[in-house]
């Protein structure tokens, strides 16, 4: 793997500037990470925020962080949050471009894998897990909300998945699957669906909600007048 191949994986059609990096936890596994942007600026997620939360969300914990340079967004924070070592190099270390996509076996359960990866979610201030399953033609990939100490640097269910995706260059998106063992109504968050409606315009969102009832939603109708990028018409 070059930097240059984990770039190009990098969503990013208003600034026009991939970000890339790689996390290596304590297990010794490297996980990827790359810049996603939304026309909303503030919900960007940001390289080294992807790749330490798929690291987390993995029930691993980040212990090194492998850039090509250190001009990256966060960088400071999950470097003194995980008391990470910071390497620079233009050789980036190998990581299995499949690791983390996951394919459907014969006894396959929707329900049953997104209430078991509950378990691995990182609550550690709200106390409430969130697991998604984001589907492409495939495969699909497993998310779980993870939270920080920094409020402002946890990130959704939903966007886990969907940094995992693109990390691994696989976005031929089919559908998003989403679960909670807590409150009345299993839901987005206004900040997921926004990203979600960029990324998954016209797909379908199956909510599994605490009850054991279910929902179908069709992503536009989750965010109704949702900010288009024709709003900037900056599109790189």
């Amino acid at each position: 793997m070059s930097w240059t191949s984990l770039l190009d994986r990098s969503y990013v059609p208003y600034s026009g500037n991939p970000k890339a990096c790689l996390v290596e936890g304590t297990s010794g596994k490297i996980y990827a990470g790359v810049r996603i942007e939304n026309i909303s600026y503030p919900l960007t997620i940001p390289a080294v925020q992807a790749a330490c939360s798929i690291c987390l969300s993995e029930k691993d914990t980040p212990a090194k962080i492998y850039v090509q340079n250190r001009e990256l967004e966060q960088l400071a924070f999950w470097t003194v949050e995980f008391h990470m070592e910071v390497i620079e190099t233009d050789t980036p270390p190998y990581v299995d471009r499949q690791d983390l996509q996951m394919s459907p076996s014969s006894s396959f359960s929707i329900l049953k894998e997104l209430k078991s990866l509950l378990d691995q979610a990182v609550t550690i201030n709200s106390n409430f897990p969130v697991s998604a399953l984001l589907f492409t033609k495939q495969g699909y990939f497993e998310g779980v909300n993870v939270e920080v100490s920094d409020w402002t640097k946890g990130i959704c269910a939903e966007r886990v998945a969907i940094s995992k995706a693109f990390a691994h260059g696989d976005t031929d998106f089919t559908k998003m699957e989403v679960h909670t063992r807590k409150g009345e109504f299993s839901s987005p968050c206004g900040a997921c669906r926004q990203v979600i409606v960029e990324l998954l315009p016209y797909h379908d969102v199956v909510l599994h909600h605490a009850d054991g009832t279910l929902s179908e939603h069709i992503t536009v109708d989750l965010l109704p007048f949702s900010f288009k990028s024709s709003a900037l018409n900056n599109k790189k």
